[in-house]
């Protein structure tokens, strides 16, 4: 796998390493800069008239497990990077469709839905009512209509495909995402110098503390580990972006590695623990992920999926312009523009 090494001047460079594995490197790139992309609808999802206990009979009635709902935008580069990337393959979509009925919600429409609980609410209000702070996202339920499962973001096929196996199997009544990846394949143990280490990441001690006294400015954490070709692309190109490097110096910024079990942190709520074991208690199961929070060390948001450019650009400012104050998911506030 790509091992990066940085250079005096702070510039990656490639160190001499195998290559990871097509699984793993597999739809991890690609252009997420805004533009009209028109996606529509997949035509081997279901019709639906917005009647979510209606479309879940449907599902049971056709001898699904439960009802698949795909929140997203005509014109998102992550969508795009979903359909194109997992859906396009024969595997993922059967499996997917063979077991699940999925349905398409608009995060930013005004159709209406009835929702499982009953309420009239926009297709919008029902994405914000969720917590859907990204496209695409894909909230699974079960045939009784209770939550399985939400993907928030875009994953990889080889993520994506875990993710299915996880919720098809029903792998979520013995334990988080995180704990089920986690049993599959045991993370690395790894040393710090193994990791992409950058100048503006906060030495440890890692006191984190924000409850006996506020921060003066938002807190970062990044979440990463070995052996992450993700990790890699994450370094070499949003994080080599001068404007994110100038909000990152806005920041208070920490590097932690999901598998370490020795490193003691407290938490900004004052918990004492283990990167690993915050991490695991976070359900932090992608690497790498940015979790965010404010100065008295509530979270914000968090970036736990796949992240480019414009992405991780956007959210940075969201957090700094306090855009959550006004805007409580991503989506809405950067809809406003």
């Amino acid at each position: 796998m790509f091992a990066l090494v940085w250079a005096a001047a702070g510039a990656p460079v490639l160190a001499d390493e195998p290559v990871p594995e097509a699984s793993e490197t597999e739809g991890l790139q690609f252009d997420d800069t805004p533009r009209r992309i028109g996606l529509g609808t997949p035509d081997w999802f279901r019709p639906s008239f917005l009647d979510i206990e209606e479309d879940l009979e449907l599902a049971r009635e056709r001898g699904r497990k439960g009802l698949a709902v795909y929140f997203g935008m005509d014109d998102c580069p992550y969508c795009e990077a979903l359909f194109e990337q997992n859906f396009s393959q024969d595997d993922i979509r059967s499996y997917l469709s063979e077991h699940f009925d999925v349905i398409a919600i608009d995060v930013l429409g005004s159709r209406e839905v009835t929702t499982l609980e009953g309420e009239t609410l926009e297709e919008k209000e029902w994405a914000r009512s969720m917590g859907l702070n990204f496209t695409p996202s894909l909230a699974f339920f079960d045939a009784d209509g209770e939550g399985i499962h939400a993907m928030r973001g875009y994953y990889p096929p080889y993520r994506f495909r875990a993710l299915l196996e996880y919720v098809i199997d029903r792998h979520d009544r013995e334990g988080s995402f995180r704990e089920y990846l986690d049993r599959a394949e045991p993370p690395p143990k790894f040393d710090l110098e193994d990791i992409n280490e950058r100048d503006f990441f906060d030495p440890p001690p890692h006191d984190l503390d924000r409850t006996r006294e506020a921060g003066e400015r938002p807190l970062v954490v990044f979440f990463e580990r070995e052996a992450c070709h993700a990790c890699d692309i994450l370094h070499s190109e949003p994080l080599q972006n001068q404007q994110v490097l100038e909000q990152i110096s806005l920041m208070d910024a920490v590097q932690l590695d999901m598998g370490d079990d020795a490193t003691r942190v407290v938490t900004p709520d004052g918990r004492e623990t283990t990167a690993a074991r915050w991490s695991r208690d976070l359900d932090i199961h992608w690497a790498p992920s940015m979790v965010f929070f404010d100065e008295q060390g509530d979270e914000i948001i968090r970036l736990d999926s796949v992240a480019h450019l414009n992405r991780v650009r956007n959210v940075m400012e969201y957090v700094l312009t306090r855009g959550y104050e006004d805007f409580d998911t991503f989506e809405r506030w950067r809809a406003r523009r």
